[in-house]
């Protein structure tokens, strides 16, 4: 059979407008602007409003990465939702989405990866096209964290943000697209970064309520000492694939979870920060939306622009990892 290659023909993201700023949590935790600079890089983030939920951030953010692609919503063969806070258990948010898209050809899921979720579903879209199983993949890393953090805890609440960002797949020209992967867990680490209430184990009670079990809970020093070893690991596994080396990557676009592992998983990558895209200090760690937002802004700026070789890494509970090679051909 001959070789397929599977890319991205369109892109789109969206932010919620309510912001809160490193001087707004001054007011509610015993934290300062500059601790939070110094340590994650992040200034503000942004938040859903009143009555917003992940497949409104979606559904928007997938509209925009159609138009761009130049594809209607009836093309679409399959959707696929990279979240860890959906609406609600069941239906998926890919279901939500599909509806509020009518694409009413397309087959919908979510899948779990945390904030490596997105590069999961673009590793499954790819694959999907690859095999010719299917011509045209929305995939969508989505999430309101807000609605999962507790605001009054300062190790937390500092870092996170809401956000969606989309991203069309279909075929590409020989050459471009994806051309090498990497994915990877460690469920041994699970306890590092969860949500311990809400599923099958501790479901909703009023004492899990009680005790904030339905909020983020992260051991920091341990997700920062893993982070920093797997991403730069991660991507070379992927260039491996690719038969490529750092120096043919045109810019490195990590999860934006802290600037500090950013500039560490760099180091190790051996790419200079101003190879690097990063807009950690505008949205915080959005989770599984954080690499599809900030590859659009790359893109809709100029940065990234048509032969780049782009490396993208992320890492997140579970644990796991993951890495794309991808040669823009938009």
């Amino acid at each position: 059979m001959e070789k397929k290659y599977a890319g991205i023909i369109g892109i789109g993201s969206y932010v919620p407008e309510k912001v809160i700023t490193n001087a707004d949590l001054e007011k509610t935790i015993d934290t300062s602007d500059s601790w939070i600079v110094e340590r994650t890089g992040i200034r503000e983030r942004r938040v859903v409003a009143e009555g917003q939920a992940t497949s409104d951030l979606a559904t928007i953010a997938a509209e925009r990465a159609l138009a761009d692609a130049g594809v209607s919503a009836e093309e679409l063969d399959l959707i696929i939702v990279a979240t860890v806070t959906p609406d609600m258990v069941f239906p998926s948010v890919a279901c939500l989405v599909q509806n509020n898209l009518k694409a009413v050809n397309a087959a919908a899921f979510d899948l779990t990866a945390v904030c490596s979720g997105f590069m999961y579903a673009l590793v499954t879209g790819t694959t999907f096209i690859q095999t010719g199983m299917y011509k045209k993949i929305l995939i969508i890393g989505a999430e309101a964290l807000s609605t999962i953090t507790d605001w009054t805890d300062r190790n937390t609440a500092i870092l996170f943000g809401d956000g969606a960002g989309a991203a069309v797949l279909a075929e590409v020209p020989e050459g471009f697209g994806v051309l090498g992967v990497h994915l990877g867990a460690e469920g041994a680490g699970g306890d590092l970064l969860k949500m311990p209430a809400g599923g099958s184990r501790l479901p909703a009670s009023a004492d899990t309520v009680a005790q904030r079990l339905h909020y983020t809970r992260m051991d920091g020093n341990e997700v920062f000492k893993f982070a920093v070893k797997v991403m730069g690991e991660a991507v070379k596994q992927a260039l491996e694939m690719a038969n490529l080396t750092s120096d043919d990557i045109t810019y490195l676009v990590p999860h934006q979870a802290n600037i500090r592992i950013i500039q560490s998983a760099a180091k190790r990558v051996g790419m200079p920060m101003d190879k690097v895209v990063v807009n950690v200090d505008k949205y915080g760690n959005t989770s599984a939306a954080s690499i599809p937002i900030v590859l659009d802004e790359a893109v809709k700026t100029g940065k990234i622009k048509k032969g780049d070789t782009i490396a993208m890494v992320g890492f997140g509970g579970g644990l796991t990892w993951a890495a794309s090679i991808v040669k823009w051909s938009k």
